[in-house]
């Protein structure tokens, strides 16, 4: 498991990350900037402008006088807009993949493919916004005519996260412009340039600029602000749970429409009978791409006894194969993790569990090494009270444990609050049939990974949040209803 070390690596530059409001990219009122670091070596490569609150201030009311224009742009005329944007995105993948890495720390490979999605996402919501249909309703009168349409919501308030810096703010954006809303975007203070880089190509498309605007700053700060402006309508949100929660008691007392898409500790239950070697190639790839920094990755690994050892043996030699480096190393098969908070917190969560019994098989922190990596990591017979059983960790971290009954997975699947996406694994079409019956999840993918899709849904259920930000079920997020009766005079 070496990490690479080539003396080859590209060198690209990293631009300082101004906001973008009311039309234009500028400074923070109060002049305040924050650093950006590459996780790769922890060195500074830029700086980020924070936002004041007359900035906030000023985009909300930029925001709102865009969302009346845009709002009234007919639905195809946006969808040509965003189609535009999406073939600049993929033009630009060169330049904005490396921004990506070096802000993030993900392979290369890996930071294309998130500029490709972004393109796709929002190809995908520029068709579907032309298919908002209303209907007519049979009304009780020959002279009374009944419709109900669907209106776009207003003004949206949109907060990401680090780990995909477009992934996670194309939802948002693309998804708020094709329901008729403008939005304001926030993007993690950590990874600015890349989502910046995609801001641009939608204002180079056409957009009408304040229909998209981006800041950064002070997380409570701009929460706060933005969530009690009664100017905006509504707020998605995709983090951590406890900050999730905080959001949506704030934005309950101004009665804002929520999309929160929070934290997840993905059970992936694979019996006996399954085909081991695809199980394991791709729940392996699933589980390290992205440094295991993904809400949807598996975590939980449930195995039946009889083939238990098989799959660890062959899970731990796939983690042991993967070289970890650079991202802009094109040798990396994954980078680091995105902060050293992620580097303590693992590694705490890991002595924990084998504290409490567990065997560490492979991995744990990479140590001596500049930047923030983590080898791929593999833990067996954790004890369900350890804390990474209870706690998300968010790394490059498999729990491998085993079952002996179709109903012991099952309970230990459902046993925690979180409950975004899960994993199964069996050629029997009953126990498939068991799976989709009893394991309570948002999202649920048998025998493959057909998660994350632009046109399926993407949300979780009880502590993973509430509401869609995939499928046709995403624009309506943005939308409401608005039901008009007329009677002829």
């Amino acid at each position: 498991m070496a990490q690479t070390a080539s003396t080859h690596l590209r060198s690209y530059s990293y631009p300082d990350t101004k906001l973008f409001i009311d039309s234009r990219w500028r400074e923070g009122a109060g002049g305040d900037w924050a650093q950006v670091k590459n996780p790769a070596t922890g060195d500074t490569i830029g700086r980020v402008a924070l936002a004041a609150p007359s900035d906030l201030e000023a985009s909300v009311r930029a925001g709102k006088s865009a969302y009346e224009t845009w709002s009234r742009v007919s639905a195809f005329d946006r969808a040509l807009i965003m189609r535009r944007a999406a073939d600049i995105l993929r033009e630009r993948v060169s330049e904005i993949a490396p921004l990506i890495t070096m802000e993030q720390g993900k392979p290369i490979k890996e930071a294309r493919s998130e500029v490709m999605f972004a393109a796709e996402v929002t190809d995908w919501f520029a068709d579907e916004g032309r298919r908002t249909y209303g209907r007519a309703i049979p009304a009780r009168g020959s002279d009374v005519s009944a419709i109900a349409t669907m209106e776009p919501l207003g003004l949206i308030a949109g907060f990401t996260p680090w780990n995909y810096p477009l992934g996670q703010a194309i939802r948002k954006i693309a998804i708020a412009l094709a329901a008729g809303c403008a939005i304001v975007i926030k993007v993690a203070e950590e990874t600015p340039a890349a989502a910046a880089a995609m801001v641009q190509a939608f204002i180079d498309a056409g957009l009408p600029a304040s229909t998209l605007q981006l800041v950064f700053g002070d997380p409570t700060q701009v929460s706060s602000h933005l969530i009690s402006h009664p100017d905006v309508r509504g707020i998605s949100f995709t983090g951590s749970t406890v900050v999730g929660r905080k959001l949506t008691a704030m934005a309950g007392q101004h009665l804002k429409r929520c999309v929160m898409e929070l934290g997840g500790h993905a059970p992936a239950v694979v019996f006996a009978d399954a085909d081991l070697e695809a199980a394991t190639e791709t729940l392996a790839g699933d589980k390290f791409h992205n440094a295991g920094q993904a809400c949807i990755s598996p975590t939980r690994f449930l195995i039946e006894d009889a083939a238990h050892e098989r799959f660890v043996e062959r899970f731990s030699a796939r983690a042991g194969a993967i070289q970890i480096g650079d991202g802009l190393d094109p040798q990396a098969d994954m980078g680091p993790l995105a902060n050293d908070r992620r580097v303590s917190a693992l590694t705490a969560l890991i002595d924990d569990a084998v504290a409490q019994g567990a065997r560490l098989v492979t991995g744990g922190p990479a140590t001596g090494k500049r930047g923030y990596f983590f080898h791929p990591t593999v833990l067996t017979d954790v004890p369900v009270h350890a804390r990474i059983m209870n706690e998300e960790p968010f790394g490059p971290v498999a729990i491998i444990n085993r079952f002996s009954t179709a109903s012991e997975a099952i309970a230990e699947a459902n046993r925690l609050p979180f409950a975004l996406a899960a994993y199964g694994w069996s050629r029997d079409a009953a126990q498939i049939a068991f799976m989709q019956r009893h394991i309570r999840s948002g999202m649920l993918s048998i025998n493959h990974n057909g998660l994350g899709l632009p046109e399926v849904p993407f949300g979780g259920i009880h502590d993973s949040g509430y509401g869609d930000e995939g499928g046709i079920e995403a624009l309506r997020e943005m939308m409401f209803s608005r039901f008009v009766s007329v009677r002829s005079q």
